[in-house]
């Protein structure tokens, strides 16, 4: 939307509210999946065996894209809280995605176990400064009659370069639907749960989507009122979440380890689709739509083609763009 400069500030709480009412469809969606297959079952499976093999194939195609782009948004936009909190990083973004997504790669392709404990900090962390980032914006709101002073100034939007279009707000709406990756995840991995699988699960899924609505309408809101936007990459770079954060409260201590949290956090959601993707390539393999080799587990169990894969696909990504 920052090609509409301060006129599309306005049109960020109706299109966050069109996600949430995305996701919400898609809630519903997950807990029947839960439920009908237990012992996981992703949308490759469940279009495959109730629709054919050409819904099947077309899930998986549209699934493998999303764990790509999962992959190289969570680590991007990691970098991009950092580089905002450290501008003198900015100059090497690219090599800092590259070196967290080798990282990852190599720790997957080891298969070292992901611990509760090393997902709980961070993930713990990020919710909490978030949530009470968004309840001190919030009552400044209220307490300002809407119109709340920023403790540090959001960068002035630019002007606006092209006119408002119903491609534009559908392109918008597309993007804004990265925040949805990652969802699919626990229907992916209904065994994981301690029993009764299928309720915990259910509960898992119910208390994550409960978050992500919270966040994403908090964000919103909270944006619209504080005049916060996103920035082009390059020198003076400021994600978005740094400028809301800095707005609320300050560039402080408390600024800092939020920004810190979300590097963590969204570095770590990449892991979610080198999960997910080398799974989801030995399915297909295994049915003969894809390499043999996808569907052959290495040295330490591990699909260790489907890694490499993913992690190829993934920085030439993050390198074109």
């Amino acid at each position: 939307l920052m090609v509409l400069g301060t006129f599309g500030i306005s049109y960020i709480v109706p299109i966050t509210i069109c996600i949430i009412i995305l996701l919400v469809i898609v809630y519903f969606s997950y807990r029947q999946t839960i439920e009908s297959y237990p012992n996981g079952g992703g949308s490759y499976t469940v279009a495959g065996q109730n629709l054919g093999s050409f819904a099947g194939l077309l899930a998986a195609a549209a699934l493998m894209i999303d764990y790509v782009l999962t992959a190289a948004v969570g680590i991007s936009a990691g970098v991009g809280a950092l580089v905002s909190a450290v501008p003198s990083l900015e100059p090497r973004t690219l090599t800092l995605c590259l070196i967290i997504l080798l990282l990852i790669t190599i720790v997957n392709l080891r298969g070292v176990r992901e611990t509760g404990a090393l997902f709980m900090v961070p993930t713990y962390l990020f919710v909490g400064t978030l949530l009470i980032t968004l309840v001190i914006g919030i009552m400044k709101v209220f307490v300002s009659g809407g119109h709340p002073t920023p403790v540090a100034p959001p960068p002035v939007f630019p002007v606006a370069t092209v006119g408002l279009s119903a491609w534009l707000l559908l392109k918008s709406f597309a993007s804004g639907c990265t925040a949805m990756t990652g969802v699919e995840a626990v229907s992916n991995g209904v065994t994981a749960f301690r029993d009764p699988v299928v309720k915990t699960a259910q509960r898992t899924l119910t208390a994550i989507i409960a978050i992500l609505i919270v966040l994403l309408a908090g964000i919103a809101f909270l944006c619209r009122a504080y005049q916060v936007g996103a920035t082009n990459p390059g020198p003076g770079y400021q994600s978005v979440l740094s400028q809301l954060t800095a707005a609320v409260v300050g560039r402080n201590a408390f600024y800092f380890v939020t920004i810190a949290s979300i590097l963590l956090v969204l570095s770590l959601s990449a892991n979610t689709a080198f999960a997910d993707f080398p799974r989801l390539c030995r399915l297909v393999a295994e049915d003969g739509y894809l390499p043999t080799p996808l569907a052959v587990r290495g040295r330490r169990l591990v699909y260790t083609a489907g890694i490499i894969t993913l992690g190829i696909l993934c920085a030439v990504l993050l390198t074109l763009f």
